[in-house]
């Protein structure tokens, strides 16, 4: 018995499941590297406790550097704590719902 083909956007349910894993396991593997501690920069989140709040290296990509230049700066840093910034923000941009503020 032959499996119907594939069509674009579907996926087999297991499929599916595997990849909604993967990057679930993929994206905690990057928010690992975001740390909060009380003594290090006011408790901002940082990378790796290495007092690089993601707030700044955010603000160095939205600036228009590529991860190879901000890499090229900041020597200590690797990709994957760029993907963890990035990775957070996409976090904390997730929202149900947002609520208009009274004027």
């Amino acid at each position: 018995m032959r499996s119907s083909p594939v069509r674009a956007g579907q996926l087999s349910r297991s499929a599916a499941e595997g990849i909604r894993l993967w990057y679930t396991k993929g994206m905690d593997a990057l928010l690992s590297r975001i740390t909060i501690d009380p003594a290090i920069c006011h408790g901002k989140p940082c990378v790796r406790g290495l007092r690089y709040p993601v707030e700044t290296l955010l603000e160095l990509l939205s600036s228009g550097m590529t991860i190879d230049e901000i890499l090229a700066d900041y020597e200590d840093l690797e990709r994957d704590d760029l993907l963890a910034v990035l990775a957070y923000a996409a976090r904390l941009a997730r929202t149900r719902r947002l609520q208009p503020v009274a004027p």
